[in-house]
């Protein structure tokens, strides 16, 4: 038997039984009126509307109704998945190739392995980024550790013809916490001082140990912490020999899995999707088996972050 043997899987009733136990660990939450553990009660057999290709129509699986506002819901309403026309168990199967592909899942291979249609895979890709994204606001470095900083440059902004130097290229800020492993990415069309300093400031603490390279970038915005330490690339240091603790060679690990995956398996990426890519990346890289999460463990931390998430992609001359 294989990991994707699992009843959840195949079987659409415990897909939903299984999200359920995931995203209400803490009791059944109405996602109309927020009640919490209140009186809920199951619909067993209701059907949706017959259609030509269901005369009979279709089991509606993990349906409730609300004992409080009298509303009916499932698990899926007010995630990344609500009216989403596709199995869940498929959707579950599409949550776990993505945690688990170390580079990422193209949805070209997902719309192979799921045996549906390329919009569909994409779409449900970028509903699974989402969900990926943690918006955690606490500063790294809290306890005086060691937190690396470096900038990347990829693919080309779009109208911007080549030049040398990068300056055509997409950019990325990355900040990795060395005690917890955790890593935090953000893009930028300059990304000069005036932007990459805010960012330092919002989301490392002052006590930290600033870790960069010798970029002027942050000569500044580094005073404004307890210690920060730069090393030489430009003069062939990498590590410092005195300390070698000082160094950027985490962070510049995170961008090579990055830059592998973006080049080798997506190809391409347009400037107003990067920031989901990259929290597909920082999601898999923060919850590595280094740092404690294997394939179920990081399944199961994606799909909490489906909830009071939503991702349409309307058209803006369709939008009310």
């Amino acid at each position: 038997m294989s990991v994707l043997s699992s009843p959840h899987f195949h079987d659409e009733a415990k897909a939903f039984a299984f999200l359920e136990s995931v995203v209400w660990a803490n009791g059944v939450v109405c996602p109309h009126c927020g009640v919490v553990a209140g009186r809920v009660y199951d619909l067993a057999g209701v059907r949706s509307k017959p259609s030509v290709k269901n005369p009979e129509g279709v089991v509606r699986h993990g349906l409730k109704k609300c004992g409080e506002c009298r509303k009916q819901f499932t698990v899926k309403v007010g995630t990344v998945f609500e009216h989403a026309r596709m199995p869940l168990t498929k959707m579950l199967q599409a949550v776990h190739l993505m945690v688990s592909s170390k580079k990422g899942i193209s949805a070209h291979q997902l719309s192979r392995i799921l045996e549906v249609q390329y919009k569909s895979a994409w779409f449900l890709a970028h509903r699974i980024r989402e969900a990926m994204r943690s918006g955690d606001l606490a500063p790294f470095g809290g306890n005086g550790t060691m937190v690396e900083v470096d900038e990347t440059y990829i693919g080309r902004q779009k109208g911007k013809p080549v030049k040398s130097g990068g300056g055509h290229k997409m950019k990325v800020l990355a900040l990795l916490d060395r005690e917890t492993g955790a890593v935090r990415t953000f893009t930028d069309p300059n990304l000069t001082a005036k932007d990459i300093h805010p960012i330092l400031r919002a989301n490392i603490a002052a006590e930290a140990r600033l870790m960069t390279d010798e970029a002027r970038l942050y000569w500044k915005v580094g005073k404004e912490f307890a210690e920060h330490n730069r090393v030489l690339h430009a003069g062939g240091e990498y590590v410092r020999k005195g300390d070698v603790t000082i160094h950027t060679n985490t962070v510049e690990g995170y961008f090579s899995i990055f830059k592998r995956g973006m080049r080798g398996v997506y190809q391409h990426c347009g400037e107003q999707h990067l920031h989901r890519y990259l929290a597909e990346f920082d999601f898999r890289y923060t919850n590595r088996v280094a740092n404690g999460f294997d394939d179920k463990a990081r399944a199961i931390e994606g799909l909490k972050g489906i909830v009071g998430k939503r991702l349409t992609y309307a058209r803006p001359d369709q939008q009310g």
